[in-house]
């Protein structure tokens, strides 16, 4: 590896050709000055106002209603579908066989789970299922099976 630099030819530059050359390309009415209409969004709500309205629509405002201290706590709220249930217990639990009456339990909220929803097919055997909430059709689904919905604080 050689450290040598490579060096652009100066003569080839633009700066170069337009030596001579009065207005140095910027044309000669208009005048080449630095920022005219402002920098950036400079603006938009006055002399850009049209190109704003017609390809940034929306822009400035505002929407909705402020939220003042907002904690994400209240809104944590995983979920998990009726068809993924028995990923949360092992095998064993689910093969395993059990006296007339017994009943496996998937405790949710153990699992990091608080809400259950409804996808997926109902479920082939009957089942506790310990959650936080859980959705009209997931209820219904684990009710057909012959299982049990506790809701847990």
């Amino acid at each position: 590896f050689t450290s040598w630099s490579v060096k652009m030819p100066q003569s080839t530059r633009k700066c170069r050709k337009l030596r001579g050359h009065v207005s140095h390309g910027g044309g000669r009415v208009g005048k080449n000055r630095k920022h005219e209409g402002g920098r950036g969004n400079a603006g938009g709500q006055h002399h850009h106002r049209i190109n704003f309205d017609k390809y940034h629509p929306g822009y400035f405002g505002k929407v909705g209603m402020r939220h003042f201290h907002k904690t994400t706590q209240k809104y944590f709220c995983p979920t998990i579908n009726v068809d993924k249930l028995w990923s949360l217990v092992s095998e064993q639990t689910r093969t395993a066989k059990r006296d007339a009456g017994k009943v496996p339990v998937i405790d949710c909220v153990k699992a990091g789970y608080y809400k259950v929803l409804g996808k997926g097919l109902k479920l082939e055997q009957p089942v506790i299922v310990k959650a936080k909430f859980f959705t009209r059709r997931a209820e219904e689904k684990i009710k057909e099976a012959g299982g049990a919905c506790v809701t847990v604080a």
